[in-house]
């Protein structure tokens, strides 16, 4: 075969493998969101935050080379009490304007499971809350939809990228309120993040 055949095809053969993708968090839709919950013997509370931006970088042959940054405004962070709210907000709790900011950003995965177009795994990386940083791990699930951004933003064309996780975490360990209220509010605080990114084309 002559090298001029040859080239077309080991072109052909380098698009058949997907590239790593970039995958922008600000959702167009306002959907995304963090849900957490915080379950005292004397009351249950229960809040969302809305303003969620970040990068993820995902390669749909390569799950487990998965590098991102996810960051939650602190302002956006809302309980249906109004009054408490506003000590969430306040310099006694989660101190907003001094840290605008929670973010977790990858440092690894491990346990990889990859089947159809959703990968399981356990995410390592730093989670920055009230300006302490801590390394967790925690389950995650990432589901992979090939041109189906449009399905969720009309005339948007590209691919999704949706992550799913469950943790737990305890306020003493980033220095909120340590050891105070706990009756009222309790020191675990259980997290559930539903994200969609979007790697338009």
């Amino acid at each position: 075969m002559k090298l001029t055949h040859l080239i077309p095809l080991l072109g052909l053969a380098t698009a058949a493998y997907a590239a790593p993708q970039t995958f922008d968090f600000k959702d167009p839709k306002g959907v995304n969101n963090a849900i957490f919950k915080l379950d005292a013997p004397l009351e249950s509370i229960n809040g969302s935050a809305s303003s969620i931006t970040g990068t993820v970088v995902f390669d749909p042959e390569n799950p487990g080379a998965t590098k991102g940054k996810i960051i939650v405004a602190s302002e956006s962070l809302t309980v249906p009490n109004p009054m408490q709210k506003e000590h969430l907000h306040s310099d006694k709790w989660l101190d907003v304007t001094k840290y605008p900011e929670i973010t977790f950003e990858t440092k690894s995965f491990a346990n990889v499971k990859t089947v159809g177009n959703t990968t399981t795994a356990d995410v390592t990386g730093a989670f920055v809350l009230h300006g302490v940083t801590n390394e967790i791990t925690a389950p995650v699930k990432l589901t992979y939809l090939k041109d189906k951004l449009s399905a969720r933003v009309p005339n948007m064309n590209g691919d999704l990228l949706v992550i799913r996780a469950n943790f737990t975490i305890n306020r003493e360990d980033f220095n909120i309120a340590k050891g105070q209220f706990e009756d009222k509010v309790s020191p675990t605080i259980d997290l559930s993040l539903s994200i969609a990114g979007a790697s338009a084309k």
